[in-house]
Formats: structure tokens, sequence, C-alpha cells
């Protein structure tokens, strides 16, 4: 099996950001910026393509690598990851240990303490609820396994799109509703900063409007139970369940009057 990581990054001038992120692999480097170019560049024993355009959306972005990946797995990337030495050779390892695998989630560790992410304890099946939990940015995924089922990033979702975050949780919940296992392993791969977000302005209305939208995008036969339940366990912000129930349900409205040809 071979392996390429996939990074989506923004205003980069140069391929600098592959030593910045400690890799040691092929990789795709999608850099969206105010230009469109395309290099291969040699890094040692491996190759890197890396390519600017000028357009903006994260989906788009990671469509644009998914579209030009050619290896067996491909791993996608946030360019605030530092990953391991040995990334590469463990994920590949993990895979040829696990050959019932479509997809396996990483292990990766948030440096910032304010921004701490859900931990992996043990190896085990990611089923439809615990996948909300996590993000693509710890994925390596077997590329035919995506092709054969058709499944792309969501352009509605995530920064420089319409609605906020959210592209990962569509893209692992039409994975699991297309059959394909997904797994979670204890084995790390990689550190992410989390200095900053490109999405997140605070608890707003936005904020709670595009949950609900996203809701009904990955969930859409349990969206409006989720809606409840979610906001019910709310603590964020200054507004009540009440008012957050209500921005969740015009965002499923939204969605689903969208998705229908309605104005």
């Amino acid at each position: 099996m071979d392996y390429q990581l996939l990074v989506a990054t923004t205003n980069r001038k140069n391929d600098g950001l592959y030593s910045d992120m400690n890799i040691h692999s092929d990789a795709i480097i999608v850099n969206q910026s105010d230009f469109f170019d395309c290099q291969t560049v040699n890094k040692g024993e491996y190759s890197l393509l890396f390519y600017s355009f000028n357009e903006r959306g994260v989906g788009l972005n990671r469509n644009t690598a998914l579209l030009r990946a050619t290896a067996d797995i491909i791993q996608f990337a946030d360019d605030d990851m530092i990953f391991t030495d040995t990334h590469r050779e463990d994920v590949l390892r993990e895979f040829e240990k696990h050959p019932e695998a479509d997809a396996i989630l990483f292990s990766v560790e948030s440096l910032n303490k304010d921004r701490p992410l859900k931990k992996i304890h043990k190896f085990g099946r990611v089923r439809k609820f615990q996948a909300l939990k996590y993000g693509c940015a710890r994925l390596a995924v077997r590329r035919e396994a995506l092709i054969y089922n058709n499944i792309t990033f969501s352009l509605l979702f995530g920064g420089g799109a319409k609605y906020s975050s959210g592209e990962d949780t569509v893209l692992l919940q039409d994975c699991i509703r297309a059959g394909m296992k997904i797994y979670r392993s204890t084995v790390k791969v990689a550190d992410i900063k989390q200095d900053e977000s490109s999405w997140f302005k605070g608890y707003n209305e936005k904020y709670f409007f595009d949950k609900g939208v996203l809701f009904a995008a990955a969930l859409p036969k349990l969206c409006y139970l989720y809606a409840v339940i979610s906001a019910v366990k709310n603590k964020k912000g200054s507004y009540g369940k009440s008012k957050i129930f209500r921005l969740y349900m015009q965002g499923i409205r939204e969605f689903k009057n969208k998705k229908r040809g309605k104005k």
C-alpha cells in the first residue's frame, strides 16, 4: 500500500509548510490564495504536489486534493498539525493489521489546553453518534472506498462556505450510511496547535442556526431528536434552551426547504 497526506491551507507563498508540519511522506498541499499555480517538488524519497487556487472553502479545498490523490491510503490534515516522524509507517501498519477497516480515525493531541480534542483510549468501531465527536483532521481512509461510494466533502460547511463547521461531520456520516467501516485507533500521528478558528465567531445566533443546518444534513432522519437533545444539554453562550432550540429548528427547516428546491 502507498500513502499520501492531503493538506488544506490558505495564503502560502511557497512549500515551506511541508517542513513546518514535519511531513515524512508523499503529500498534496492545496493552497487557497489569490493566484493559480502547480508545482511538483521532490522531498528526498517523497514527492509533494503543491497547488494554489484562487478560490475559497475548506470543502472545496479538500475535494481538490482528493480528486488528485492516487495513493491507496490517504489522510486528511489541517495546516496547524505537526506530524510524528513515523506517521506514514504507523498509519500503513494499522491498516495492514485491520484489513476490515475502510477508514481509521487516529489519535491527535491538542497543544492548546483551552481547546482539547476527543481522546481515543482503545481501538474500536465508530458508529453514527460516535462519529459526531471527531473531525477529519485525524482521518485516514482507503481512497477507493470513497470513490466507489461517490463520497466527497460538502461545499456548504466550513471556513469559506455558507455555513460554519461541519464538512467533516457530513463526510463521516455519508461514509457510515454507505456501509463503510470506520474505526478509531490509539496510535498517535500528530499534534495540532488549534491556536485559532477560521469560522468560530462566538456562540451567537448564526452558530446555533448553522448547527441546525448541520443536524439536518448529517442526520436527516434524526435531526429533530438530536436538536432536542442538544438544546437540553447545551451550556454554551448566554442563550436559553428554548431560544437555542428555535434556532436549531430554523436551520433544520432551511436545509430541508433548500433541498426540496424551496426558497
